[in-house]
């Protein structure tokens, strides 16, 4: 997917559009760094497609998806009888990847004893497998990624600083969704088009009253939860408009005042989703799924903010106004959302 399909006109996403273009071309490493669910997954193949690696394999891990025990392995693989339940030979992710791209989402979560491990393959572009002591060589680029402050982890010793400065040769920082209101507009028709499609249905305009609110709320999920409130509404609808049930949360964006903060506005939509769940976190009905973030990313959100039983929620639903009509799909061809890529 080359960059110039992506979705966004925003000065911040231009910016990032030209990162991409500068560092596609060469085989340096890349960290991407953004909140959750700004889209870094997405970001790392549109690098990859732009390579001249484009036509090898993109793989894909996420570090902090798989336990330690077995993370080593998922990496780097293992002979056979290397430990109890290995009984084949399997290759790892880095094999998986050779004269591809390998990205590796929540870098951050990279158990300390398997970091020297990975400093080598980075360093001498070998690795021995579990069980083995044969060198494995690759020829691999390595896209890291991760919403944690990996120069700060590093100050704890919580993360080896000479693999942050071999991972961090390109730092590409991904713009929070609230600061790129001018692109929520057509990432919403692009999101509404492919839902509609996706679930057999004909929606071709947005209210214009929602798009307003879509524009102002301040999306502490990103467009992850960006993409979760549309499928919503598009399961929802029964006509050609979208139907949007806007929380209190959200409504209560277009009241928001001047003075008020963006860490009291992002207090205040977790807080009043925390009410709507009955202060259910987890689940496929609690807060966590509906504001489209990890449990475990809400929780410390929670922590950071002081948010508890006796926060407040307040606000008013609003009514649907008079519509715009969703451009056809011409209008944006694939798009940076393109497929369920979060990072």
């Amino acid at each position: 997917m080359p960059a110039t399909d992506l979705i966004g006109s925003s000065a911040k996403f231009q910016a990032v559009l030209n990162a991409i273009n500068l560092v596609a071309p060469v085989d340096s490493a890349v960290l991407i760094q953004g909140e959750t669910g700004t889209g870094k997954e997405a970001i790392a193949r549109a690098i990859h497609q732009a390579s001249r690696r484009s036509q090898n394999r993109f793989v894909a891990l996420n570090c902090a998806a798989i336990p330690g025990a077995l993370l080593e392995s998922e990496l780097f693989g293992h002979e056979r009888g290397a430990f109890t339940g290995a009984v084949t030979e399997t290759a790892g992710r880095f094999q998986a990847a050779d004269r591809g791209t390998l990205f590796l989402d929540e870098i951050g979560e990279l158990p300390l004893e398997l970091q020297p491990k990975l400093l080598r393959v980075l360093q001498e572009r070998e690795f021995e497998r579990l069980g083995s002591g044969r060198a494995v060589q690759v020829d691999v680029r390595i896209i890291a990624a991760t919403n944690r402050d990996l120069a700060r982890m590093v100050e704890e010793r919580q993360f080896r600083a000479d693999l942050y400065f071999r991972l961090n040769v390109y730092p590409l920082t991904l713009p929070p969704l609230r600061e790129r209101a001018d692109d929520i507009q057509p990432l919403a028709e692009h999101f509404v088009r492919r839902l509609a499609h996706r679930l057999g249905k004909s929606i071709d305009a947005i209210p214009d009253e929602v798009m307003r609110v879509l524009k102002r709320h301040q999306w502490p999920g990103n467009i992850r939860e960006l993409e979760n409130v549309l499928e919503r509404a598009v399961i929802m609808t029964k006509g050609p408009v979208l139907h949007v049930q806007l929380d209190q949360s959200m409504a209560r964006n277009t009241q928001f005042r001047s003075g008020s903060t963006l860490v009291d506005a992002r207090r205040q939509h977790i807080t009043a989703t925390l009410h709507k769940t009955n202060w259910v976190v987890g689940g496929p009905h609690g807060a966590a799924a509906r504001l489209g973030l990890p449990r475990s990313t809400l929780m410390a959100m929670m922590k950071r903010l002081g948010i508890d039983r006796d926060a407040p929620a307040q606000g008013t639903e609003q009514p649907n106004q008079p519509f715009t009509t969703i451009p056809p799909q011409s209008a944006h061809p694939s798009g940076w959302f393109q497929r369920p890529a979060w990072a």
